[in-house]
């Protein structure tokens, strides 16, 4: 896992944010991760992308709140947060991968109502995560198999949001240029 040290940066600002509920931050520090993943292509900071988004979803809707296991599953959410950034801090990275499928498995002993709506915003999140990571060039196959989503799904949402509308012949301005390559050798 090439982007270690800067995964745990973003999850160590994660879980700050979780205690002051600032779900735009969570959302933002998302978006970052899927830039640096975007250059590296690596899965496990893929992963985390779609887990930080989920949880910035997750947390900016109250409904979710009102369900039955909502406690329980937050609590252990922010467990697995908490175990993801020990394991990048030991170095361990294996088990910083079993803490991402263990997400994976908190959504998996749900059940009811809960369990149908936080698996839903994983597939959207998943979905939306793929959308930037293709705005950032990697091919749409390419993409969506990383993600675990369907190549449809991905051109759905893109043809929606406009993503694929990309006037090729502009660039970026060259602080905004120099401003992303400062960021990726960071």
């Amino acid at each position: 896992m090439e982007e270690k040290g800067h995964i745990l940066k973003v999850l160590e600002e994660v879980k700050i944010a979780l205690e002051r509920k600032n779900y735009v931050k969570i959302k933002n520090l998302s978006n970052m991760v899927v830039h640096h993943s975007s250059v590296h292509q690596d899965p496990d900071v893929i992963a985390v992308a779609v887990i930080i988004y989920s949880l910035s979803k997750l947390i900016e809707r109250e409904d979710y709140k009102k369900e039955k296991n909502w406690a329980v599953f937050y609590k252990g959410y922010l467990k697995n947060i908490s175990d993801m950034i020990k394991a990048l801090k030991t170095n361990n990275i294996d088990k910083f991968r079993d803490e991402v499928d263990a997400n994976r498995k908190l959504i998996q002993n749900l059940s009811g109502n809960l369990k149908v709506h936080i698996a839903d915003v994983f597939r959207r999140a998943k979905v939306n995560k793929a959308s930037r990571i293709y705005e950032h060039g990697i091919s749409m196959e390419k993409t969506a198999k990383i993600l675990g989503i369907s190549l449809w799904e991905l051109a759905e949402y893109a043809g929606r949001t406009r993503v694929a509308d990309v006037n090729l012949t502009v660039t970026l301005p060259i602080k905004q240029r120099i401003k992303y390559v400062e960021e990726i050798f960071r």
